[in-house]
């Protein structure tokens, strides 16, 4: 059977492709099963806690109708520059890079109506066509499920080092979450961990921690499964607050438990990648020998 023709744009496009994924060292997927749990907070100061490492680091906002990352940051009102056909992202300093569709629109308050194939075609230009330049990470913040675009995302990015799995205590969402290693495994990605986010309210006046939804959830999960726990993250007004301020809260209040959290998840997950490539590779025959 003779192989398929491929027509010259598509040959480019790959070579596109390719050319942008060759400057990155390392890529990271952080999913959920579904929305809520916080995905987008630990997204935002997992890639600020990479930064403030010192490596290089991109945070790619692919949730293309309800992008928020921006607002994390403060630079919901900034715009895309373009250089030599492709698109610069916003700069954070000191050495953060973000792309998002919030950036595209005219107005914070316009809605994004798009079918399927219009969202993937946005979502295959904001992968090969932006100029992230050298980067040591890009985290890549999906939207929420399992569905088809975040099939299409991960189909689109053959070389991420693995996922991070964000889910709360709560049994519908530890429910879902089981759903997102099987979609990983089954798309070939390895998992480098799972995240317990708002795990346990800590009072802000006296510092008695109460699990309004439960605690451990996410550690029992991890382990009957067999994948890595990265953490547990408190559930604190300052994480609301520094988010809704345009301020991570590894920044705005470094020495908080949930701070202290995201470094800690943060450091594992470099560790996992840089150093634990026995575990990733374990995780990676397991998503092969279940991928379809």
């Amino acid at each position: 059977m003779a192989a398929p023709i491929l027509s010259a744009e598509k040959i480019e496009e790959d070579s596109r492709l390719r050319d942008t994924l060759s400057n990155i060292k390392h890529v990271i997927i952080v999913l959920s099963g579904k929305g809520g749990v916080g995905k987008s907070t630990v997204s935002s100061n997992l890639a600020e806690a990479l930064a403030m490492s010192g490596f290089q680091v991109g945070l790619m906002d692919l949730d293309i109708t309800g992008p928020n990352i921006p607002k994390m940051f403060h630079v919901e009102d900034e715009k895309l520059t373009v250089e030599n056909d492709r698109l610069i992202p916003v700069h954070v300093p000191p050495s953060l890079k973000l792309m998002s569709m919030a950036f595209l629109l005219p107005s914070k308050d316009d809605a994004i109506m798009w079918r399927g194939p219009v969202k993937m075609g946005a979502v295959r230009q904001f992968i090969e066509d932006v100029n992230w330049g050298s980067l040591d990470y890009l985290v890549i913040d999906m939207p929420p499920g399992t569905g088809d675009e975040a099939l299409s995302i991960v189909q689109l990015i053959p070389k991420a080092d693995g996922a991070v799995i964000v889910t709360t205590p709560q049994d519908v969402a530890l429910l879902d979450s089981r759903k997102s290693v099987t979609f990983a495994a089954q798309t070939g990605i390895p998992i480098i961990g799972l995240v317990e986010n708002m795990s346990g309210f800590i009072c802000p006046h006296c510092g008695e921690r109460v699990d309004i939804f439960k605690s451990g959830g996410g550690e029992a999960t991890a382990k009957e499964i067999g994948i890595q726990f990265l953490g547990k993250v408190p559930l604190e007004p300052g994480v609301v607050t520094s988010g809704d301020s345009g301020m991570p809260i590894v920044v705005a209040s470094p020495e908080s438990a949930s701070a202290k959290a995201f470094r800690e998840i943060a450091s594992k997950v470099v560790r996992t990648i840089e150093n634990d490539r026995k575990y990733l590779e374990e995780q990676r025959k397991k998503a092969q020998e279940k991928k379809p």
